[in-house]
């Protein structure tokens, strides 16, 4: 047992549980007539009491029987009749960074929702600024209630040879972080085609895990389901949350992995695994739930795994199951079922009394015994934190951004730009659909102006460009085009997986410099930018990625932003967070780096120009 988030490990308190639980010692709060839902047994049990005492579950008081012998002078009893009460809420795959909040406000945020632990993977701040910048973080998440569990970021980069990050984690530094008390696991291994040819940095990545005895999480995001895949797990992988489709998922399943339903803000594969999950009667015990990215508006306004657990059940999915993959199945995956994912005694007093299991709405959420919302409000304060000088500098391009620095000459057969020459060209695209992070890789027809390669709106044909915003003058600047996303103008942002390079795309040249220079100045966010002026801005001044103001005036920000995008003309759900993976080199089928273009089936490099 690891022990780490708990108040108090149970070899400390064991002795003080046994007397509380025979009523020799008075417990610390007792909850009576709750419906207690238990994931042990899939039963919901009516008028149960709970009993708790340092941070544990103490006693439950089941089939007629209460905790009224637990009760003292001191005791705070809690009436439950009408509520139901679940073990809290584990997020099994989570980027804090999505959010754009540090990680304090990201628990005051969600922990109203039932939220009582999250298994964070830190790899945007990573590619920033290293296991420094993740540590400033956990710094700032011990300040709150919420077990903020930490998977070490496994690819920074996340494919070798294709990007410039501003920074990298080798097997030695992760090493160095299975020593740490937050750590949990390795985070999400995308490198798969490292682990299959034995790149000796990703598998002593995984070796060095395995050796703490730490959980190793996976992304395996190609449609191959036989050698490739066994290899991937043989290897050590355990979990993966990035599947192609349904057959992928039961494979996964049926290899032993334990796999992640997904459900965020932008990536809704929830709807499309569950279902035929549930009509094939495959058995959900290695299914865990998980948001994986989160916009601050959609825990603002629709809430964190609540919102998934009403998706679950929307979908025909039984109440107890969903809540079983979001509190039990992930406790017994990383190894922590002893400590927390049920209201058994003995367990960390992780508990959420609900009003129904449909809506999942949580009018208490206790952590260790300790009452930490209320009706949808945290009982905790969160102070700004003090980040250090070198989270907050992270825009350094080196260079002025003008309309020109986003014109792309014409070829033409000699190699020179002739702007009497051909009038279009055929160009590689990406191709994108909503609510989905794999891409196609098309070919498209582009204008050519003035011996320039232009963007065209009349067929949603836009430009795309990103900027190595790490290493100034010596970095470098690919173009692409994108199809898929239908506005007219210019957006740009620092939030581009994995590398957060600045990111921008456009119908237009000189809004794309405009939106480019506004990111610069304010040290990154996202911005909207049409006819010369600046539409909607989030400025995101830790590493690029994080605000350092509250979840709602974040939120409020978002909102006028992607109101922006609608009057822009796009109509796709979370079109930031879609864009923002135009340059994740490591998820199909083709995206764009600081280098160029890179083919994520094979890759390989590959030309803009299509001869």
């Amino acid at each position: 047992m690891r022990n780490t988030f708990c108040k108090k490990p149970l070899w400390e308190v064991n002795d003080h549980l046994v007397r509380v639980a025979q009523g020799k010692e008075p417990a610390d709060t007792v909850i009576r007539h709750a419906k207690l839902v238990s994931v042990t047994t899939h039963e919901i049990l009516e008028d149960a009491d709970i009993a708790i005492a340092s941070g544990r579950i103490a006693y439950i008081g089941v089939a007629g029987h209460t905790a009224e012998h637990c009760i003292g002078e001191k005791t705070t009893v809690v009436d439950a009749t009408g509520l139901y009460a679940t073990p809290g809420l584990i997020d099994s795959h989570i980027h804090i960074e999505s959010a754009m909040l540090g990680p304090s406000e990201y628990a005051r945020a969600v922990v109203p929702h039932g939220t009582t632990a999250i298994l964070a993977d830190p790899h945007e701040v990573a590619n920033v600024r290293g296991l420094d910048g993740v540590k400033s973080m956990w710094e700032d998440a011990a300040r709150t209630p919420l077990k903020t569990m930490l998977t070490t970021p496994s690819c920074v980069p996340a494919v070798l040879g294709v990007e410039d990050t501003g920074s990298s984690i080798d097997a030695s530094q992760v090493a160095q972080s299975m020593t740490w008390p937050e750590t949990y696991g390795l985070g999400e291994m995308m490198n798969f085609p490292g682990i299959l040819n034995n790149e000796p940095n990703a598998t002593n990545e995984v070796r060095e895990t395995l050796k703490a005895d730490r959980r190793v999480t996976g992304h395996y995001s190609v449609p191959e389901s036989d050698r490739g895949l066994a290899a991937y797990i043989a290897c050590g992988v355990s979990s993966c949350h990035e599947s192609i489709g349904i057959d992928d998922v039961v494979a996964k399943l049926r290899m032993g992995m334990w796999v992640q339903l997904r459900y965020g803000s932008a990536w809704h594969n929830l709807p499309v695994y569950l279902p035929p999950l549930l009509q094939m009667g495959i058995d959900l015990r290695h299914c865990l739930l998980c948001s994986d990215d989160n916009h601050p508006n959609t825990l603002v306004s629709d809430g964190h795994m609540d919102r998934i657990l009403r998706e679950a059940v929307r979908l025909g999915c039984d109440p107890v199951t969903a809540l079983q993959m979001a509190s039990i199945n992930c406790a017994e995956y990383l190894g922590i079922g002893e400590d927390i994912g049920s209201i058994t005694p003995g367990k960390c007093a992780d508990i959420v009394l609900m009003r129904d299991l449909t809506n999942f709405e949580a009018k208490r959420v206790y952590i260790d015994g300790d009452l930490v919302a209320l009706n949808g409000k945290a009982c905790f304060e969160v102070t700004p934190f003090a980040w250090p000088e070198f989270m907050t500098n992270t825009m350094n391009l080196g260079r002025e951004i003008t309309a020109d620095t986003f014109r792309i000459p014409a070829p033409t057969a000699n190699g020179t730009t002739d702007i009497d020459g051909p009038t279009t060209c055929k160009v590689r695209t990406i191709t994108v659909d909503p609510g989905q992070t794999i891409t196609r890789n098309t070919i498209c027809t582009a204008p050519v102006q003035d011996g320039a390669v232009c963007a065209d709106p009349a067929t949603d044909l836009l430009k795309l460009c990103v900027f190595d915003r790490h290493h100034g003058a010596e970095g470098t600047h690919a173009f692409g085009f994108v199809h898929g996303f239908g506005i007219h103008g210019a957006l740009a942002q620092t939030v581009a997986h994995d590398a957060h390079n600045l990111l921008v795309m456009g119908d237009n040249d000189e809004d794309m410099a405009l939106a480019a220079r506004t990111l610069i100045q304010c040290g990154g966010g996202e911005v909207a930018v049409a006819d010369g002026k600046v539409l909607a801005l989030v400025e995101l001044p830790l590493c690029g990625l994080m605000s350092d103001l509250p979840a709602e005036q974040v939120a409020a920000k978002v909102e006028k932003v992607e109101e922006a995008w609608m009057a822009m003309g796009n109509t796709m759900p979370s079109p930031f967070m879609t864009m923002g993976v135009m340059s994740l080199a490591c998820v199909p089928e083709l995206r764009l780096t600081n280098r160029g273009y890179v083919n994520c089936v094979t890759f390989t490099m590959e030309d803009l120009i299509v001869a």
